[in-house]
């Protein structure tokens, strides 16, 4: 193996491997103290909702509009998207080239054929470069299936052009959707703003290489992200939408493996809660299977409640057990 001499001289002295970060630190600092990018980041906080007078959940979330700084990166007649990527580029190359031995400390991801760069974030709004090589793209199989999640984005192409498709669903019933497609020329400071769940782009062709800047929210309290088959427009697959309920999930799954029927009051408050229904459903399975009881006693309350998304579900459900296991019948409700 052919190790570099300045690689080796790190063994003993990590000292300029420190320096080196440390210009890197100073150059992302020095990029986003610049007027115009500082306005932008706090313009991302604005859009998350984290402005002081909007400390009530109940207040709606701020519109692009009331962000003047972000919206002008989504406006196709103004250059403010080229002025920002472009002193980040050249700030961050200027940076790598008097420091090769430091690293970007920003989130990044790329498999060959997508990559990504966060630029910024917060609470539930992020701000990133997306590049998609056309040729590794070309290679790939063709998607038989769609994924809608929580999510309202907007992408500016910045380089490149692809042709892609626009596809928007229509609930048709239970687990089925309608597929509609609209075919798009994707170019140069073209704009494109979806509400994840109903639309999502698939692109068919790329050009060379697309770049874009794509900024994304997510609805915390939306439902859960579906995929969905092309040909049939049935739903094949289902997950949280949002981290935290993924989490919960996953916690909720542990618990009941454990068989720890301590945690079924705390499941059945979650179940009778406010949070998603895919969650709280979930929740209120894991407390059945530990605490009869306990989670008989939610899923009465639960279907004796004809204001709750759940209430069908739990009342079928809760007529299935009684029939298969009278004694139920004897379980109070929950006081809840």
């Amino acid at each position: 193996m052919i190790i570099h001499p300045e690689l080796r001289a790190l063994r003993g002295n990590d000292a300029p491997q420190r320096a080196a970060q440390d210009q890197l630190y100073a150059a992302m600092a020095g990029w986003r103290s610049r007027p115009y990018v500082r306005d932008v980041l706090a313009d991302l906080t604005t859009f998350a909702g984290h402005q002081p007078q909007a400390s009530s959940p109940s207040l709606p979330l701020p519109t692009l509009a009331s962000c003047p700084a972000l919206a002008r990166l989504f406006d196709s007649a103004d250059p403010a998207a080229e002025r920002l990527t472009n002193s980040f580029v050249q700030c961050q190359a200027q940076a790598l080239a008097s420091a090769p031995l430091g690293h970007l400390a920003l989130r990044h991801f790329t498999d060959g054929t997508i990559s990504t760069l966060l630029l910024g974030r917060a609470g539930h709004v992020t701000l990133t470069l997306v590049a998609i090589d056309g040729p590794a793209f070309t290679a790939r199989t063709a998607p038989v299936s769609a994924c809608f999640a929580p999510v309202e984005s907007w992408e500016r192409i910045l380089s490149g052009s692809a042709r892609a498709d626009l596809v928007s669903r229509r609930p048709l019933g239970s687990r089925e959707d309608g597929l509609d497609r609209q075919r798009v020329s994707l170019e140069a400071d073209s704009v494109v703003h979806r509400l994840g769940q109903s639309e999502t782009l698939q692109l068919l062709e790329i050009d060379g290489r697309i770049v874009s800047l794509r900024l994304q929210r997510r609805d915390p309290d939306a439902g859960p992200a579906v995929e969905i088959d092309l040909a049939s427009g049935k739903q094949l697959h289902q997950a949280a939408g949002n981290p935290r309920d993924s989490r919960l999930e996953l916690m909720l799954a542990l618990l009941g493996r454990m068989g720890r029927a301590d945690a079924a009051p705390a499941m059945a408050e979650l179940a009778l809660g406010k949070g998603s229904a895919p969650l709280r459903w979930q929740a209120m399975r894991e407390c059945l299977a530990l605490d009869t009881q306990t989670g008989f006693a939610a899923l009465s309350a639960l279907a004796h409640d004809h204001n709750d998304s759940l209430q069908s579900p739990a009342a079928a459900l809760r007529m299935q057990l009684v029939t298969a296991h009278p004694q139920l019948e004897r379980i109070e409700p929950c006081p809840a």
